[in-house]
C-alpha cells in the first residue's frame, strides 16, 4: 500500500487565500462602516428611518423644509431638494389600459372594451400585468437618473366616470354607463394597480404599496369637453348619490384606493378640485378616505380665471388646499402658495398637513428606502411587453369584442379563398390604440390579424374613404414598401439605411445605424428605438432619447413602372426628402400633429433614385412616413367597390379612432367637436361606402372600432354580421380575425346602450339622469346595455330564491341554471338585474326611479351540452337602495321587486319576485 502524499500548495494560491482573508476582514470593516454610516444618517435623516411608521417620517421630513420647498412639492413636478436628499419627482403617470407615454408598453383594450369584457377576475391579470410593467420600467428610470414625467409610480388611472351619454369624447376612457359595473371594473382596477388581493383586498405587500391609483374625475364629470372648464352642474341628490358617486365610493371603501383626482368644473357651485361638499365632507368624513387629492392640470387656474370663484391665484391655491387637494398638476402651489401665507389666507401649518399625506405616500411605495428593501423593486424588467402579457392583451380583446347581429355569415369558413378588407380603420394602428396609450412592440391592425388567420385566401385591401368629412387623413397614402427601396447601389437588402440622431440637427456620430424596411412609425413619447410600430421590432432603450431626436435615411427608390408618382412624407415636426439630391420636399419645422406634405414627380420604371429622408422630432409624440400614389391607381372609392365585386366575403371595418374623439381636441369635422360627437351615426363617408359596397351583392360583416356608441340603423337593417371591436389593443387584429373565423366564440356584452339615429336625446349638458342609459331610458335601443351575441345558444331555467320576503339587511340568496344548448363552446354573461314592482313610475318628476340596475353579472365557460349552477347573493340595504332627497340618506323601500336573469338588460330569460319588508 502506497501512502498518499498531500501535494505542496503553489505560492499563489497561499496568495490568493491571504488576499481574501484580508478582503473578508476589510470588507467586515466596510459593512460596519456603512452600518455606522447609516446610523449616522438614521440619526441626522431620521426620516430614512423604515422602522418609523410613513407619517412619522413624513412629519419629521416635511419639518426641515422651507416655505418654499413645500410650495413646490405639493406641485406634480415636485424639485429635488439636494440638502435633505430628497430627489426630484413627478407625480403624472398613465394608465389607463397599459403604462401610457413612457415609451414600450403592452396596450390592452381602452377601458370601454375591457369593460365589455364583464370579467372581473381577468381585468385582475390585467392591472397586475400593467403594474408589473410600471414597477420595472419605474426601476430602470430610476437606475438611469431619471426623474422625469411618465416614470414614476403615481398613476392617475381609472377614469370611473359615468358614460351618461353617447356624445363625450372620453368616455372611452370609463367602465360604461352602469354604476354597478364601473365599480366592479374599477375596484378590480385599482386592486391589481397597488398589489392588493384581488379577493380580500388585502395588500399583498404589508410594507409597501406597488403603485398609487387614482380615481378620477371627481365628481359629475362627463362632458361637454369644451366646457368643462366653466360649466357648473347642479345634479339632483338622487342622481347625485345614486349615479354620480357610487363607483367612487366604492373604490374607496372596497378597493382602497390611495389617490382621487378632482374635476375641473363646478359642482353645487363649488370647485370640484376646492369643495367642502365633495371632498372633506363625502371623501373625508362620510367615506373615511385616507390618502390625498390631487387637482387635475390646471383645473386650480379655473378657480380664479373661470369659475370666478375667488379673485387672485393666491386665493385659488389657499382656498384648493384648505378644502383638501393636497397635489397640484400645475405650477399655481409652488408660485403661489407662499405670498398666500404672507398674506394671511392660509396657515403654513396646513401645507405641512397637506405635504405630510404626500410624503407618506411617497414613503409607502418605498422611494426613501434601499431597493432590496422592496418587494416590488425585484420584479425584472423582462416583464415589459413580454409574450405572457401579449397573450393577455389578445385574450382581452377576445373577450372584449360584442357580435351585435349574426344572419349566419359569421364565423367566416376557412373555405373562404377571396376576402375583400375595406374601410378607414382596416389598417390603421390608431384605431387599436384609442388614447393615454403606450408603444406597443408589435401591433396588429385588423388587415394584417384578417391576412395571418388566412394565408391561404387571397385578401385584398382598399381604403376606400376617408375616416370622416374633410379630413385628409396623412396616414392613409399607401407606404413605400420594402421591395421598392434598397439602402445601397447594388445592395440584395431591402429598405433603407437609417442613422438615428441623439440631436435634432443631424449632427455627431449616429447613436444607432440600421436597415429599416418601410418607412412609417409612430411613437408616443418613447425613443424611436425603445418600440417600432411598423417594424414590430424593439431596439436598444439607452440609443436614441425620447425628444429631441433626428433620423436621416438614406439609399434607393426603385420604381416599378414609369409616370407620375405622388411621393409623400407625412410627419410630426421636420421632413425634408431629397431625389438624386435634389430636394422635393422641405418642411424642417414644428408641427402640431401628423402632417403629410407632397410631391409629383416623374419617375421612370427601372431606374433607381437616390433618395434621402430626413426627420427632426421637436414636439412630445413623433411619427413619420415616406408613402406614394403610383401612376394609374384608381380613386379610393372605386378601387373599393371593384374589390367588394370580386370577393366571396367583405370585411368592412369602419367607425372612429381616438383622432376624432377624445379629450379636448381640436377637431372641427362635420359631426364632431372638441373631441366630442354632435352626431351618433357612422361618418357620412363611411355611410356612403358601406352603401355602395353591400349593394355589389357580395355578403358584408362590419366591423367598427370605436370608444362609443354607433347609431348604424341602417347597417343593423341590411348587413348581415355587424362586430364591434372598441379599441382593441396591440393585438386587436389578431382577436377580431379569432372571432370572424370561429377561433374564438364572441363573448363580449355592451357596457353601454346603443341608441337609434333619429332618438332625441337630452342635452348633452344636462346632468339629468331622466331619459338617459338603460336604468332610466324608457325608449327602444337599436342595441340594449349588456346585449351581445355568441356562436352558440344558452339556456336559463330554475331561478329560485332562498326566501321570498326579507328585511333590509337579509342576504337573500338566488340561484339559477345556465345551459350551453348550441354546438360550440362559449361563454355566456349571466346578469342580475332589480326592479320595483311598486314604484316603476317616477317617486317625483324631477326625480325618477330607475327602471331597472344591475346588481350582479357572472362570465361562465361552457362546453356544448354543459350546464352550470350559479349562484348570486342579494342585501336588499346595499342591492335596493336609493337616495331620498328629503331624508338626506339612503333609504330602501318596503314593497315588492322583480329578479330578473338574463342575457341582457332587456333579454330576461327569468323572473322571480321578492318581497321587502319595512325596517324593523
Amino acid at each position: 500500500m502506497h501512502a498518499h502524499h498531500r501535494s505542496p500548495m503553489p505560492a499563489d494560491t497561499h496568495d490568493v487565500r491571504r488576499r481574501r482573508r484580508s478582503a473578508l476582514a476589510c470588507g467586515s470593516a466596510l459593512l460596519a462602516a456603512l452600518a455606522w454610516l447609516s446610523a449616522q444618517a438614521a440619526e441626522e435623516r431620521p426620516w430614512l428611518d423604515a422602522s418609523r411608521s410613513p407619517e412619522e417620517r413624513a412629519a419629521l421630513l416635511v419639518a426641515r423644509m422651507t416655505l418654499e420647498e413645500k410650495a413646490a412639492q405639493m406641485q406634480n413636478d415636485a424639485p429635488a431638494i439636494e440638502r435633505l436628499g430628497v430627489p426630484a419627482y413627478d407625480w403624472w403617470n398613465e394608465a389607463l389600459h397599459g403604462v401610457a407615454r413612457a415609451g414600450g408598453a403592452t396596450v390592452f383594450p381602452q377601458a370601454i372594451g375591457m369593460a365589455a369584457s364583464f370579467d372581473v377576475p381577468l381585468m385582475d391579470q390585467v392591472a397586475a400585468a400593467i403594474s408589473d410593467e410600471a414597477r420595472a420600467k419605474h426601476h430602470r428610470f430610476f437606475a438611469e437618473g431619471k426623474h422625469g414625467r411618465y416614470q414614476g409610480l403615481t398613476f392617475w388611472s381609472p377614469n370611473i366616470n359615468i358614460f351618461r351619454d353617447p356624445r363625450w369624447g372620453r368616455g372611452q376612457e370609463t367602465y360604461g354607463e352602469d354604476p354597478y359595473l364601473t365599480a366592479r371594473m374599477g375596484v378590480s382596477f385599482v386592486r391589481g394597480l397597488q398589489g392588493m388581493d384581488p379577493a380580500t383586498g388585502a395588500p399583498l405587500d404589508p410594507d409597501y404599496r406597488k403603485l398609487d391609483a387614482t380615481a378620477k374625475h371627481f365628481a359629475v364629470h362627463s362632458g361637454p369637453e369644451a366646457d368643462r372648464h366653466t360649466f357648473d352642474v347642479h345634479p339632483s341628490k338622487q342622481d347625485l348619490y345614486d349615479t354620480y358617486l357610487p363607483a367612487f365610493e366604492a373604490l374607496v371603501k372596497e378597493g382602497g384606493v390611495y389617490a382621487v383626482m378632482g374635476a375641473y368644473n363646478r359642482v353645487y357651485g363649488e370647485s370640484a378640485s376646492a369643495s367642502q361638499f365633495l371632498l372633506l365632507d363625502t371623501l373625508r368624513r362620510d367615506w373615511g378616505f385616507k390618502g390625498y387629492v390631487m387637482s387635475d392640470c390646471w383645473a386650480i387656474v379655473d378657480i380664479w380665471k373661470n369659475h370666478r370663484i375667488v379673485a387672485t391665484p393666491e386665493e385659488a391655491a389657499a382656498l384648493a388646499v384648505k378644502k383638501g387637494t393636497e397635489l397640484n398638476c400645475g405650477e399655481t402651489y409652488a408660485k403661489h402658495l407662499p405670498v398666500a401665507v404672507r398674506q394671511g389666507l392660509i396657515d403654513e401649518a396646513e401645507l405641512d398637513d397637506s405635504l405630510g399625506r404626500l410624503f407618506a405616500a411617497r414613503m409607502r411605495l418605498g422611494m426613501f428606502d434601499p431597493p432590496e428593501r422592496v418587494k416590488w423593486a425585484q420584479i425584472p424588467y423582462s416583464v415589459v411587453q413580454s409574450p405572457q402579457h401579449d397573450a393577455l392583451a389578445r385574450k382581452m380583446a377576445q373577450e372584449s369584442i360584442v357580435l351585435l347581429k349574426n344572419d349566419g355569415v359569421l364565423p367566416l369558413s376557412r373555405q373562404t379563398k377571396r376576402i375583400a378588407v375595406i374601410g378607414p380603420t382596416a389598417d390603421d394602428t390608431m384605431a387599436l390604440l384609442g388614447n393615454y396609450f403606450g408603444t406597443p412592440a408589435d401591433p396588429v391592425t385588423i388587415l394584417r390579424g384578417i391576412r395571418e388567420a388566412a394565408p391561404q385566401a387571397q385578401v385584398v385591401y382598399a381604403r376606400g374613404a376617408d375616416l370622416v368629412e374633410g379630413r385628409s387623413d396623412p396616414a392613409a397614402t399607401p407606404l413605400v414598401e420594402a421591395q421598392y427601396l434598397r439602402p445601397a447601389a447594388g445592395a440584395s437588402e431591402r429598405g433603407l439605411r437609417g442613422e438615428y440622431f441623439r440631436n435634432p440637427g443631424l449632427s455627431g456620430t449616429p447613436a444607432l445605424v440600421r436597415v429599416d424596411p418601410v418607412i412609417g412609425f409612430s411613437w408616443d413619447r418613447g425613443s424611436p428605438t425603445d418600440n417600432l410600430l411598423a417594424r414590430g421590432e424593439a431596439g436598444p432603450d439607452e440609443a436614441v432619447p425620447a425628444d429631441d431626436f433626428s433620423i436621416r435615411w438614406s439609399g434607393q427608390l426603385l420604381p416599378p413602372v414609369s409616370g407620375e408618382y405622388v411621393l409623400e412624407a407625412a410627419a410630426n415636426d421636420g421632413v425634408r426628402v431629397y431625389l438624386d439630391g435634389k430636394p422635393v420636399i422641405d418642411r424642417w419645422r414644428k408641427a402640431d400633429r401628423l402632417t403629410a406634405d407632397q410631391a409629383t414627380v416623374q419617375l421612370e420604371g427601372g431606374r433607381a433614385y437616390d433618395i434621402r429622408l430626413e426627420y427632426q422630432e421637436l414636439e412630445r409624440d413623433a411619427g413619420v412616413r415616406l408613402a406614394w400614389r403610383m401612376p394609374g391607381a384608381r380613386p379610393p372609392f372605386e378601387e373599393a367597390v371593384e374589390a367588394a365585386r370580386g370577393a366571396e366575403v367583405v370585411v368592412f371595418v369602419g367607425g372612429l379612432t381616438g383622432d376624432v374623439e377624445g379629450e379636448e381636441m381640436t377637431v372641427n369635422y362635420p359631426g364632431f367637436a372638441g373631441g366630442d360627437r354632435t352626431d351618433i351615426r357612422l361618418p357620412a363617408t363611411q355611410r356612403k361606402l358601406l352603401e355602395a359596397v353591400q349593394a355589389t351583392g357580395t355578403p358584408v360583416v362590419l366591423v367598427l372600432t370605436t370608444g362609443s356608441a354607433l347609431a348604424v340603423d341602417w347597417a343593423e337593417q341590411h348587413v348581415p354580421g355587424i362586430l364591434v371591436a372598441w379599441y382593441p389593443g396591440q393585438r386587436g387584429g389578431s382577436a377580431v380575425a379569432d372571432v370572424l373565423f370561429g377561433d374564438a366564440n364572441p363573448s363580449g356584452r355592451l357596457p353601454v346602450t346603443f341608441y337609434k339615429a333619429d332618438e332625441k336625446l337630452p342635452a348633452f349638458d344636462d346632468y339629468a339622469m331622466a331619459g338617459r342609459t338603460y336604468r332610466y331610458f324608457g325608449g327602444e335601443p337599436l342595441y340594449p346595455f349588456g346585449h351581445g351575441l355568441s356562436y352558440t345558444r344558452f339556456g336559463y331555467s330554475g331561478l329560485r330564491l332562498d326566501r321570498g320576503r326579507a328585511a333590509a339587511g337579509d342576504p337573500v340568496k338566488i340561484a339559477v341554471t345556465v345551459k350551453n344548448e348550441g354546438a360550440r363552446a362559449g361563454d355566456e354573461v349571466v346578469q342580475l338585474y332589480l326592479a320595483s314592482l311598486d314604484l316603476a313610475q317616477p317617486l317625483q318628476p324631477a326625480q325618477p326611479r330607475a327602471l331597472k340596475e344591475l346588481r350582479g353579472f357572472q362570465r361562465v365557460h361552457l362546453q356544448p351540452g354543459e350546464s352550470r349552477a350559479l349562484e348570486f347573493t342579494l342585501v336588499p340595504e346595499r342591492d335596493l337602495r336609493r337616495y331620498d332627497a328629503q331624508a338626506g340618506a339612503y333609504v330602501v323601500d318596503p314593497g315588492r321587486y322583480e329578479v330578473q336573469v338574463g342575457a341582457s338588460s332587456a333579454d330576461v330569460r327569468q323572473r322571480a319576485t321578492l318581497q321587502v319588508d319595512p325596517a324593523r
